[in-house]
């Protein structure tokens, strides 16, 4: 091997070695001790740091501008998509609400619907009510200006029958009443050969609901017996007190009397 090349490689080896002199062990008193050296390898770079330097000057560097601060909400994702591309999002130009606002919204609206179905609920039962009430009186209306015709219509041809009718559009204490006295009315009927046919002149509706009605009837009756063979007039008023029979669905007398 030539000096030169000697030389040089010793050089490299001096530039990558670190020289550590350690003193000597503890010897024998009046012996100089002995230093020997140690030489360490420092890591080698994994490029040449020139190189590494000129390809970090090289690299592009990033605008600022460009970059997203999510400390004041950007969106990072949102700088190469465009609206159409965003799902749920407005055209340019359009603001798009918030979560928070489209929240309140839909509270709102279903808050109006439920006040809509609530309000429409009451109005239709309210009027289911008062129709079902307006017919119930019409029927209680009818019903006691039959009973009052009933009442009145009784003939010695057709006592029975006629007897049968009124007991069977009765209840509580008229129908007791009459059950009790109809053997004394049939005899009457027959002994005086009675023939009465009545017609319903007017009849209002003093009170009344669903259940129950008390009605004022005025009659006019055309009576024949013994005594009047031709017949003679006769005007009732009379007030009834009916109720609804839920099990038959009819209404029924449960007080008669003759009133005025």
């Amino acid at each position: 091997m030539s000096g030169a090349k000697k030389e040089a490689r010793m050089r490299a080896r001096r530039d990558h070695t670190l020289k550590v002199i350690k003193g000597a062990k503890p010897g024998v008193p009046g012996r100089v001790a002995q230093r020997r050296i140690v030489p360490r390898q420092f890591p080698r770079p994994v490029e040449p740091i020139e190189d590494l330097l000129r390809r970090l000057d090289e690299e592009p560097v990033d605008d600022p501008a460009d970059l997203a601060d999510p400390a004041n909400g950007d969106d990072p994702t949102s700088a190469d998509s465009s609206p159409e591309d965003a799902p749920g999002t407005r055209r340019t130009g359009e603001p798009a609400p918030s979560a928070p606002r489209r929240r309140s919204l839909i509270i709102l609206l279903v808050a109006v619907l439920a006040a809509t179905v609530v309000a429409g609920g009451v109005t239709g039962h309210r009027w289911y009510v008062d129709r079902a009430t307006d017919q119930a009186r019409q029927q209680a209306l009818a019903a006691a200006k039959q009973a009052s015709v009933n009442f009145v219509s009784v003939s010695a041809a057709s006592v029975d029958r006629d007897i049968q009718r009124i007991t069977a559009g009765a209840t509580g204490d008229f129908k007791d009443e009459f059950t009790r006295g109809q053997s004394q009315v049939r005899a009457a009927v027959v002994e005086n050969k009675v023939d009465s046919r009545g017609s319903v002149l007017r009849a209002g509706l003093v009170s009344g609901d669903r259940r129950r009605a008390v009605v004022l009837v005025a009659v006019d009756a055309t009576v024949k017996n013994v005594k009047a063979p031709e017949g003679r007039p006769s005007h009732y008023r009379i007030q009834l007190d009916i109720v609804h029979d839920e099990a038959s669905g009819r209404w029924l007398v449960s007080r008669l009397q003759f009133v005025g």
